[in-house]
């Protein structure tokens, strides 16, 4: 059996427009796991941006969470369904920490 709870740290930053195009996660960081979860687990991460270098609020996008990983991405926030900029998108590099577990 694989490992219970999995923590980790990744940098990532905004260099262009926030992504609004839903499934489209080719401007994503992949995170792989120190080890992967048991096959067919129903893994949760949980991620929280753990500095505070840039003025504008980050949101974190996560997508494609497997027991070998998971995608990530930093968006600045946006709203009405990406109708309404709260934010240029771009913002500097700051330190995401996650957790995962399996539920």
């Amino acid at each position: 059996m694989g490992t219970a709870i999995q923590t980790g740290l990744v940098t990532l930053k905004s260099p262009a427009s926030s992504e609004i195009k839903p499934h489209d996660t080719s401007t994503f960081a992949h995170v792989t796991f120190p080890t992967p979860f048991p096959a067919g687990a129903k893994v949760v991460v949980v991620p929280f941006v753990q500095t505070f270098n840039g003025p504008d609020t980050p949101g974190l996008r996560l997508a494609e969470i497997t027991p070998t990983g998971f995608k990530i991405r930093m968006n600045e926030l946006v709203g009405n369904g990406g109708k309404a900029v709260l934010s240029n998108g771009i913002h500097c590099a700051e330190e995401v920490g996650w957790i995962a577990f399996v539920v």
